[in-house]
């Protein structure tokens, strides 16, 4: 045996065979000599019934005295009934966050999420989450990886936010599925960044450009039928796009769009005189049951935002996303004097916050509201003082 120094370690010579030796005052610490010259520290020790080896570094980068010390911690850790070697094993075999990810798509998303949420959920998986945090292991992410992670997306604030918030998910279900400890959670209660919310509507002047175009469209044969009514529907009714697109005629009934689900669960959509005229206009296709059709046979339309942005740049509203159809359509619900809580269930919203956004779009009615409250008022309170010089201040 030898005491393991520098001078002692680069003068071992170089075998065919690669060899221990072992250092005299560390029982247990030792370096293994290769044919190529490599030398490497390790640590043996005995767990149960088995002899285990662990490798602590390589001679150059560690030196003799650094490779004893590490060597007494963990032959410490033995002593008080661990196996660092067996440690090592399971954290090099944990499961990874792209293995979570995959168990999460085929355990969570595919049996619960709806298949807009679904198809998001995977975006932010394959374009976010797999290149950052992959390969690291479950139980190892902490917070600060979390927090580096959602400040490296805060060029695209809305992203940044919405991928924090799937981390906190998948490390819930993380928890929930015994990868990582109980209110571990390292994604929980990470400060999104401020999101500037789109709000565009149509001005009455806007709306009528759009209907002339859409006509045009239709007359000159540049957009289909099934284009421009997709539209008009939208306009007409405040349904959210695919809503629209995955319409079937069994859906439809005189005064309402039954959908067994949408993004809010089963919908009675009311069907306006002028949205209905639209539906029995349509031609139908025998063996097809959706009311916007594509070009494949037995599907629906699938893709609405190219003929979108040719109809919206001959209209002059380039900056109208199809989605600001039914912002403008709650806008002149609101400006109508539609009270938010009917509103709220025209729009299936899940919770009154949502149409409240569009609250400060009644001004006006509001306004026309309380002058016509007061002016009923006053008519009465002057009635009973108008013999009353001292209370004529009040008409």
């Amino acid at each position: 045996m030898f005491k393991l120094t520098k001078r002692s370690v680069e003068g071992f010579e170089i075998e065919k065979q690669d060899y221990l030796v072992w250092d005299r005052d560390v029982r247990g610490f030792g370096v293994r000599v290769y044919p190529s010259g490599k030398k490497t520290y390790l640590v043996q020790y005995r767990a149960g019934r088995r002899t285990r080896r662990v490798t602590i570094g390589q001679h150059g980068v560690l030196t003799a005295d650094e490779a004893r010390g590490e060597a007494r911690q963990l032959l410490a850790a033995v002593a008080r009934g661990e196996d660092p070697s067996a440690q090592r094993q399971a954290k090099r075999h944990a499961p990874t966050i792209a293995g979570l990810c995959d168990r999460f798509l085929e355990e969570y998303v595919d049996q619960h999420c709806k298949p807009t949420t679904a198809r998001d959920y995977r975006s932010i998986i394959r374009r976010f989450i797999r290149p950052k945090l992959g390969p690291l292991a479950i139980a190892d992410v902490t917070r600060a990886d979390v927090v580096a992670f959602h400040h490296g997306l805060r060029e695209t604030p809305y992203q940044a936010n919405r991928a924090a918030s799937m981390l906190s998910k998948l490390f819930n279900l993380a928890e929930d599925w015994g990868l990582r400890q109980a209110g571990s959670n390292p994604a929980r209660r990470i400060k999104k960044f401020r999101e500037e919310e789109k709000k565009r509507y149509l001005s009455d002047e806007e709306q009528i450009r759009l209907g002339e175009v859409l006509a045009e469209s239709l007359e000159e044969g540049t957009e289909s039928v099934y284009v421009v009514s997709a539209i008009l529907l939208l306009i007409y009714t405040g349904c959210r796009l695919n809503e629209i697109l995955t319409l079937r005629w069994d859906y439809v009934t005189t005064h309402h769009l039954e959908l067994p689900d949408s993004k809010t669960g089963r919908r009675r959509i009311p069907l306006p005189r002028e949205a209905y005229d639209i539906l029995t206009e349509l031609p139908r296709a025998p063996k097809n049951p959706y009311v916007i059709l594509g070009e494949v046979e037995g599907a629906p339309l699938v893709n609405l935002q190219k003929p979108w942005r040719r109809i919206r740049a001959k209209a002059g509203i380039d900056d109208v996303r199809i989605h600001d159809l039914r912002h403008t359509y709650a806008s002149v619900a609101m400006k109508d004097g539609i009270d938010p809580f009917t509103l709220k269930e025209i729009m299936g919203h899940k919770n009154l916050t949502t149409t409240l956004r569009y609250a400060h779009l009644a001004d006006d009615a509001v306004q026309r509201a309380a002058g016509s409250v007061a002016a009923r008022l006053a008519r009465a309170v002057r009635k009973d003082t108008r013999d009353n010089p001292a209370l004529r201040v009040v008409r």
